[in-house]
Order: structure tokens, then C-alpha cells, then sequence
């Protein structure tokens, strides 16, 4: 239950506490967090990709991307690479430690629509994030879609985030691409960038959505792979929370061209961004 004070202020987080603590790689970690209030806790729901603000108490709040699934309603998780000020206290947190958090804020994936479709997962480092929401809630609704494809890379092994949930992944019914941009003592997946590997697979577009996300260069090489493969543009979909401040439209810092990713997205078709990718 919503009480008349979070109505009121918009900005106003509900209280969290810290479970656990993941070291994912060297500048990435994961938090795993509940609500200090049960039954908000209880009641929480959200859709994969949509987003929440972290709030680091005499800091600032910055935005991640809710990646466990609704399917999987212990904890929130949420991974956070090191890259500024509010991150850098982020990484300082431990188990126990209380933040804030406004959640769930955006759209989401609309999952519904992918139903008896083939999925093609793409991501690049921490853009596996946004990715592994909606993976997990597929596994767990494996019988509701068709072949999923997952194609994975880092610039190393040690780059690579959620390894520990690789076979989960494969027993799940996922096929997993690996790849890391050169090549490095002991590995035995691929070698390649993301866009070289996609292009290798040449996987159809037939009756297949393909969701991206990971570093602008990636995206963008991985958005050309796609086009040549035959894929429409609503059939390629990526995420944009990056670009998230206050979360509920009113900063005007998200806006691209006509759209406000807080409120429009974070989750966008091709469609609906390619003439404003110039300004992403």
C-alpha cells in the first residue's frame, strides 16, 4: 500500500536495505536489496527493463536498471559500474548498509508482444544488465517463446558479468554465445567483437525480436549487423537508462529530440529512436 506521503513527493525514496554484495568484475558490482517495508515489499511489481534510483544518503541517486525479473521477487538486484562520484560510494556499500530507492520508474519490455517468437539477446559488458531481467523471466516462462539466443562479449573473461549463472543460462533452454574482443590464456569461447560474432551467426530475421544494449560503439556496429541481416526496425529493440536523472519527466535532462527517456522509455524500438541517434 502507497502511503499519502510517497504521493505527495515524488522524490521521496522508500528505505532499503543492502542483502548481499557481488564482485562481478573489477569496476562492477551487484547489489541485491529489499524494502525495509514488508508489505511494500510484498506488493512490489515491475516490469523487466524498467528502472529504479538509487540513493546514496548525503550523496546523491544515480540510475540502475532492475535486473532480476518479477518472476524472482527475494530481493531487487541492481549492478553498478564504478564511473563517478555516486557509484564510487555505491561500490562502498556493504550488506546491511540502508539506501534509498524510487522504483519501478519507465516502461519496460513489452514481453507479452514476444510471446511464440524467437529472441535474440545481444550485450556488450555491463549491458548484459538490462538484458538479464528479461532472459530470466523468459526462462521462467521457457514454454512461452520460441529459440533464445544470447550473444555475450566483453573485451576479457574477466569482464564478463553473471558467469556464475552461464549454465542456469544453457539449462534454461538459452544458447549461449561467449566472446571476448581478443584472445586470452584459457579461454575457449570465441574470440571477436560482438558485431563480428553476430555477423557470423547470421541469425534469420524471421519471427525473431532482437534486444540490444551495451556500449554506444557496440550498438551501433551491432545496428548496422542487423539491418544487413534483414531485421525491421521494430524488430530491434535497446534500452536507454543511461541517460535517466530525476525519473518522472520534469529534470528534462533524458529528453532525445521528442522523447523523454524517463518517461517515454528507457525501452525503445529502432523505430521510435533512429532519427534521433545523432544525439544519443
Amino acid at each position: 500500500m502507497t502511503d499519502n506521503k510517497s504521493l505527495n513527493n515524488p522524490y521521496l525514496p522508500d528505505l532499503a536495505t543492502v542483502q548481499e554484495v557481488i564482485d562481478e568484475t573489477a569496476n562492477i558490482r551487484t547489489l541485491r536489496v529489499t524494502l525495509d517495508d514488508k508489505e511494500k515489499m510484498a506488493a512490489f511489481n515491475f516490469r523487466p527493463g524498467q528502472v529504479g534510483q538509487i540513493s546514496v544518503f548525503g550523496t546523491g541517486e544515480s540510475t540502475f536498471v532492475i535486473n532480476s525479473p518479477p518472476t524472482r521477487r527475494d530481493y531487487l538486484q541492481f549492478s553498478v559500474m564504478r564511473v563517478g562520484e555516486i557509484t564510487q560510494r555505491i561500490h562502498q556499500l556493504n550488506a546491511g548498509d540502508r539506501i534509498g530507492l524510487r522504483a519501478p520508474l519507465g516502461n519496460g519490455f513489452q514481453y507479452e508482444d514476444m510471446k511464440g517468437r524467437d529472441i535474440l539477446f545481444i550485450g556488450g559488458g555491463i549491458g548484459m544488465a538490462p538484458l538479464r531481467t528479461l532472459l530470466l523471466h523468459m526462462i521462467d516462462n521457457r514454454a512461452d517463446y520460441g529459440d533464445i539466443t544470447a550473444i555475450y562479449g566483453a573485451r576479457s573473461p574477466k569482464d564478463l558479468c553473471y558467469t556464475y549463472e552461464f549454465e542456469e543460462w544453457k539449462t534454461g533452454g538459452v544458447n549461449l554465445v561467449l566472446t571476448v574482443d581478443s584472445e586470452f590464456p584459457g579461454w575457449k569461447e570465441r574470440v571477436g567483437f560482438v558485431p563480428t560474432i553476430l555477423s557470423q551467426e547470421a541469425p534469420s530475421p524471421l519471427n525473431r525480436i532482437a534486444i540490444v544494449c551495451g556500449p554506444p560503439i557496440m550498438i551501433k556496429f551491432v545496428l548496422f549487423g542487423l539491418k544487413e541481416l534483414g531485421f525491421e526496425d521494430r524488430q530491434i529493440i535497446t534500452t536507454l537508462e543511461k541517460r535517466m536523472k530525476c525519473g518522472i519527466g520534469i529534470c528534462g535532462r533524458c529528453n532525445v529530440g521528442s522523447k523523454y527517456v524517463c518517461v517515454d522509455g528507457p525501452v525503445f524500438n529502432y523505430e521510435q529512436i533512429k532519427g534521433m541517434c545523432q544525439e544519443l
